[in-house]
């Protein structure tokens, strides 16, 4: 499989201020494979130690601060040899390990040229503890689950992914693209993001074994609730977990703590949810009062929508059959659209910094589904499941905030086009929305 973010872990690699790497991911969303593909492909050899496995190196920490013994020590209990620059060093599973996190501190001081990436599931909790942290000595990086981009790569599509990259204008796509990219879409709409899962299908084309796996991963994520470390909280973690789909499925999709579960406050059950936000299993994104800067100023915490991390993994917790796929539009319409809104969401999370937020009215009712932050421009964007769609809460946006809105962003299944200052980009180009923005605000720009 190709991961974008091989790019992204090279430039690290050449960095003139390398510090050493904390990869964050969710359980099974390929940390560990990418690293020793990384390791494989850029190094002369990788030196992996887990520390779920083998519990015992976790003493080397413990005993000193010395970093010149502690890779001794782990040299000679693995017998693998590590050299300064050739050789990539990856601690695996150190949510558990403070110590292996601190010592991070003096690898960035007292050893510069060994290059470390340390990598486990449930980091955002960890790292949410009060321990002591190497502050400012680690660079951090995000790995998320599979773009559509990237599942085409994985699904022998190069061409398709070749066609979309080299659109530099706003114009519609042909039929000999759009009818295949929009066949894949819903395809990934099924297999999500997940690489196992994408591989069951990519590979084996196995529907039953893809939703095996699928179920897999919703069990493991399930077994980790358990680690929170107030008990009590687990029960509200699963609740939460389990009531998203039908959060989503409603019209006004904000968080509503009685369908958790009847009568429950948010008091009760906020930590629960923050849990969950700093699992980074699901996204919260706050309804905005303006779209002004710094975005976070203008933010109604007590209004906000939720999401999962996978929108394969949202269709298998909502128990909505692969034969979906093969109903027309329905995939992209069922339950209120919310796997589409989903999808777009992750896609905008790996494209720009500012988690995008959403905008709404009520009396009377407008939603701007989400606003996303590029460069020192809010733009608000619509997610449609359908084609031949009216926008009125986009237009209704522009109405009240027209000096700052200088283009409306709209994801659905017409075909790419510019009209006026709406922008409609086609689902499956949702991976390309930063570079289309760009496109039209130049285009724009020029017609003045």
């Amino acid at each position: 499989m190709e991961r974008l973010i091989l790019k992204k872990l090279l430039d690290w690699k050449n960095s003139a201020y390398r510090k050493p790497l904390i990869l964050k991911g969710v359980r099974q969303v390929g940390k560990t494979w990418i690293l020793k593909e990384f390791g494989r492909r850029y190094y002369e050899n990788v030196a992996y130690f887990n520390f779920d496995e083998n519990e015992e190196y976790k003493q080397f920490f413990e005993t000193t601060k010395d970093v010149n013994r502690i890779l001794q020590n782990l040299m000679l209990a693995s017998g693998q040899n590590i050299s300064p620059e050739k050789t990539l060093i990856i601690f695996d599973e150190v949510q558990d390990c403070p110590k292996v996190i601190n010592s991070m501190k003096y690898f960035c001081e007292n050893a510069p040229l060994y290059h470390i990436a340390c990598a486990g599931s449930l980091l955002g909790i960890a790292l949410a503890k009060p321990f002591s942290f190497p502050v400012g000595k680690v660079n951090f990086m995000q790995i998320d689950p599979m773009t559509f981009t990237e599942f085409l790569l994985a699904n022998g599509d190069e061409n398709l992914v070749a066609y979309l990259d080299s659109i530099d204008i706003i114009a519609p796509i042909p039929d000999a693209f759009f009818n295949p990219l929009y066949e894949k879409l819903k395809m990934y709409y099924v297999t999500g993001g997940m690489p196992e899962s994408v591989l069951m299908w990519t590979q084996e084309r196995d529907i039953s074994a893809m939703q095996e796996t699928l179920s897999g991963i919703i069990s493991a994520y399930e077994r980790d609730f358990a680690k929170h470390p107030n008990v009590s909280e687990f029960p509200k973690i699963s609740m939460i977990w389990k009531s998203i789909p039908s959060q989503l499925a409603r019209e006004n999709k904000k968080f509503i703590y009685k369908v958790v579960k009847e009568g429950a406050r948010a008091r009760e059950y906020e930590d629960a949810l923050q849990w969950l936000v700093d699992a980074r299993l699901v996204h919260k994104v706050y309804r905005s009062s303006a779209p002004g800067l710094p975005v976070a100023a203008y933010d109604d915490l007590s209004a906000f929508k939720i999401y999962l991390v996978d929108v394969g993994l949202l269709r298998r917790l909502a128990y909505l059959a692969p034969t979906a796929f093969g109903e027309g539009n329905r995939l992209f319409t069922e339950f209120k659209g919310a796997l589409t809104e989903n999808y777009v969401l992750q896609t905008l999370i790996t494209q720009f910094e500012v988690m995008p937020r959403y905008w709404s009215s009520s009396n009377p009712p407008y939603e701007v589904d989400f606003l996303i932050q590029r460069e020192n421009d809010i733009f608000p964007v619509e997610v449609k499941a359908e084609s031949n769609i009216t926008s009125k809460s986009l237009k209704k946006f522009k109405e009240l905030f027209s000096d700052k809105v200088k283009l409306r962003v709209r994801f659905s299944l017409d075909n790419l086009k510019l009209d006026g200052d709406v922008l409609n980009i086609p689902l499956f180009m949702a991976d390309h929305a930063d570079k289309l923005i760009g496109i039209a605000l130049e285009g724009n720009s020029l017609k003045e």
